[in-house]
């Protein structure tokens, strides 16, 4: 089944776009004329009348934008994995990694494994599609999508220093 998303023109305001879930929830983003934004979440038997909402600016919109997309995207590529031999892995970079402050690119990651880093998670920041440039940092979460043994390869070479 499809993903049912509703268009609302508010006459003077904005526009509200509602993703109406399979069980029948409506949550929509409210995007003022102003520029602001506004996450809501329906009453299921009203679908006009609010029960929660989370102002947005847009940086936040943003994020949660980077957010959703990527989870959506990682939940589909690990429902590949089982059918293709394909995984993703979040891995945390730890303080005494070798690659610490030093540009991913310097990991030849992708050389040594055959994995692909498709984000880096740092704090409540996505980095989505990380270049070569990208410096890591203490605590990064480095988002991998690989074969079970590149995943393997790849904790071994950023978190133990081997490979």
């Amino acid at each position: 089944m499809g993903v049912r998303i509703e268009k609302i023109d508010l006459p003077g305001i904005g526009v509200r776009h509602d993703v109406v879930t399979s069980s029948g929830r409506h949550i929509g983003v409210l995007s003022y004329r102003s520029g602001e934004r506004e996450l809501a979440v329906y009453d299921k038997a009203d679908p006009d009348a609010i029960v929660a909402s989370v102002p947005l600016n847009g940086d936040e919109a943003a994020a949660l934008s980077d957010l959703l997309g990527h989870a959506a995207l990682l939940s589909q590529l690990s429902g590949l994995g089982g059918a293709v031999g394909l995984f993703t892995e979040h891995i945390q970079l730890p303080s005494d990694s070798r690659y610490l402050d030093r540009p991913l690119g310097d990991t030849k990651a992708r050389t040594k494994t055959g994995v692909s880093i498709v984000a880096i998670l740092r704090g409540d920041h996505v980095i989505a599609s990380p270049t070569p440039l990208e410096i890591l940092h203490e605590d990064d979460l480095i988002v991998a999508v690989g074969t079970r043994q590149g995943l393997d390869a790849l904790d071994k070479l950023l978190v133990h220093s081997q490979v």
